[in-house]
């Protein structure tokens, strides 16, 4: 193919996208998912003001921070279930109602103890589970061969992490931390209400099945995979979201609110990536973008770690792993529709479940590298060591995936 066939291609492929599926509940799904996001990962961008509140040390300002991301990552195993028995619209509507009024609780209450701060992580892990629901009420609307893209779009929600970032730490520098978690109701309200307008269902979802034949899922070895797969790329994307902001303020020296502008920046080229990582993969295939791109998010981990001498120089690199990240996620999910589509829902709650447990252990293993060695060196080796062994696993299955339900008259899709 000649380079105008290929663009010819590619304009063929976005007009095909943009008739095929339901675009208000794609952009409704993908509205949801950015507000809940937003709400998920802010006590990171909090961080700082609430350990100085209540005298945190390093280990409990990673155990702060990573709580909302484990409770996500469980919950999201629920709202698996959940959608395949009840839809995903009707799940997401009471996911949004415990959040909601969870923080108007906290914010009218006040959160005053290391305790509560946890219990009000467990409430926003309401709000990460909310991946385990957007994904598959976009997904049931389009065809495989455009996974990768309308799930890269939805999935991009994640960007939502960027505006905790952004704005928490200004907000709270001037009407208090507390006070933010009431001002954070006001976009989930508008997100609610469009969700409720113009979010529907799927015709011809799969048929409900029995909690036992869930498990069954488990039984297959190719959900192990992407379960771990996953648990990298989401989890460096979230673990980062949710530390950065301590981490270039114990480092560096900056500001709460410095330093959530620099959160936000790598967020933002991490969350922003997401649908050209689905893109990309349904161009050139998943199995060869996701190897890429743990490479590169493993390279710029491991220079991260050695504490480079300024401040902006850690942007980058963090900035160059979001990157990795953010496009390897959009990637897994290009693969995982098209060797789970009769079992998307519990599928996505497996592999979301494992994304934010990366993160609850990346986020955690931070804090705790800090105290106990004095540096986050060590939690950032490790992890960087898990994107090598990511692709170790890529190169084991890629010739059986290839051959089998990736073959070219199984799949319309590239793996």
């Amino acid at each position: 193919m000649n380079r105008k066939d290929d663009v010819q291609a590619f304009a063929m492929i976005d007009k095909g996208f943009f008739k095929a599926g339901h675009a208000p509940t794609l952009l409704s799904a993908f509205l949801y998912f950015d507000m809940s996001f937003m709400v998920w990962v802010m006590l990171g961008p909090l961080g700082v003001q609430i350990a100085n509140d209540l005298h945190l040390d390093a280990g409990q300002k990673g155990l702060m921070v990573a709580v909302p991301l484990l409770a996500g990552a469980l919950l999201r195993v629920v709202n698996g279930v959940l959608v395949d028995r009840i839809g995903p619209r009707t799940t997401g509507m009471i996911g949004q109602t415990i959040v909601i009024v969870g923080l108007l609780i906290a914010w009218h209450f006040g959160v005053s103890s290391f305790v509560q701060v946890l219990v009000l992580g467990i409430v926003l892990g309401v709000a990460g589970s909310s991946f385990a629901v957007a994904l598959p009420l976009a997904s049931r609307w389009y065809p495989p061969e455009y996974q990768g893209i309308a799930l890269g779009i939805a999935g991009a929600g994640n960007s939502g992490t960027v505006f905790s970032a952004l704005f928490a730490p200004s907000l709270a520098a001037a009407f208090g931390w507390t006070n933010v978690l009431g001002l954070a109701v006001i976009p989930l309200a508008i997100a609610f209400i469009v969700y409720l307008i113009f979010a529907k269902d799927a015709p011809n979802p799969p048929p409900a099945k029995g909690l036992i034949e869930y498990l069954k899922v488990l039984r297959i070895g190719d959900a192990w995979w992407f379960m771990l797969f996953y648990s990298v790329t989401f989890g460096g994307f979230s673990g980062l979201a949710s530390s950065l902001t301590i981490y270039f303020n114990v480092d560096y020296g900056l500001t709460p609110v410095t330093a959530g502008y620099f959160t936000a920046a790598a967020v933002f080229a991490g969350s922003l990536v997401r649908p050209i990582g689905g893109a990309l993969a349904d161009r050139i295939g998943g199995i060869r973008a996701l190897t890429i791109m743990y490479l590169a998010a493993a390279a710029a981990l491991i220079l991260a770690s050695f504490h480079l001498p300024q401040a902006w120089m850690a942007l980058l690199s963090f900035i160059a792993g979001m990157l990795a990240f953010g496009m390897g996620n959009g990637a897994v999910f290009q693969l995982v529709p098209q060797r789970f589509r009769n079992e998307i829902g519990v599928m996505t709650g497996l592999v979301g479940m494992t994304g934010g447990i990366g993160g609850f252990y990346l986020a955690s293993s931070l804090g705790f590298s800090k105290q106990i060695t004095g540096s986050f060196q060590l939690g950032l080796l490790i992890f960087a060591a898990l994107a090598i062994i990511a692709v170790v696993g890529l190169t084991m299955i890629k010739q059986r995936w290839r051959t089998t339900w990736g073959a070219a008259n199984v799949s319309m899709a590239k793996i």
